[in-house]
């Protein structure tokens, strides 16, 4: 049986997504990131970066049949 998953989840899950791109990267640059980890975080925000991606492109096509969701960039200029 496949289940579909919600608006709500997906609004969740992109929302933090992308809170968690931005501590990872402020942690990337904050140069507190020992270097033999480097590798390692840099690998972490481009799944992170990935993942974030596929969910707008399931949000889109949800948007595409429910009106009533807000814009993507309405629910990214939004706090989690």
């Amino acid at each position: 049986m496949k289940e579909e998953i919600s608006s709500n989840a997906i609004i969740y899950a992109i929302l933090s997504l992308n809170s968690e791109i931005t501590l990872q990267k402020a942690y990337l640059d904050s140069g507190d990131v020992p270097a033999e980890e480097r590798e390692n975080e840099e690998s972490i925000v481009e799944d992170l970066e990935q993942a974030f991606m596929e969910f707008i492109g399931v949000y889109k096509q949800r948007k595409k049949t429910d009106q009533s969701l807000p814009e993507i960039e309405e629910l990214l200029n939004s706090e989690l």
